[in-house]
């Protein structure tokens, strides 16, 4: 991969972040809001490795962030949701950017002990 050397020069390394797969295919189907994708359609187009679009449109799924019938997806009807979990998305990455990203076996350390 590469960048314009005027991109390398103005830019920061966060605008160069290769978005995850789960955001391509957000992306890939909000702006295809009026179809419905096949799985190879939505890899293919999204630039996601077919062996990772079934579980990434499973979790997608699992958090009502798409729709699925048959062989076909679709994005959520429910637009408010999606703007949530954009919105919380970004704000995780930019706390995990500023303080650190947690790791679940610190924080079980210093967490209360389990009253059962």
């Amino acid at each position: 991969m590469s960048i314009d050397i005027d991109e390398f020069e103005e830019g920061t390394p966060d605008s160069w972040e290769e978005p995850t797969n789960a955001e391509r295919v957000l992306a890939f189907l909000s702006d295809r809001s009026d179809r419905a994708w096949t799985q190879s359609a939505i890899a293919e187009r999204a630039g996601v490795k077919r062996g990772s679009i079934g579980s990434v449109l499973a979790r997608l799924e699992d958090r009502d962030l798409v729709r699925h019938k048959g062989r076909y997806w679709a994005i959520t009807n429910d637009r408010e949701r999606l703007r949530a979990a954009i919105d919380q998305h970004r704000i995780t990455a930019a706390l995990d950017e500023r303080y650190g990203s947690e790791r679940k076996s610190e924080w079980r350390e210093h967490a209360a002990d389990d009253p059962e």
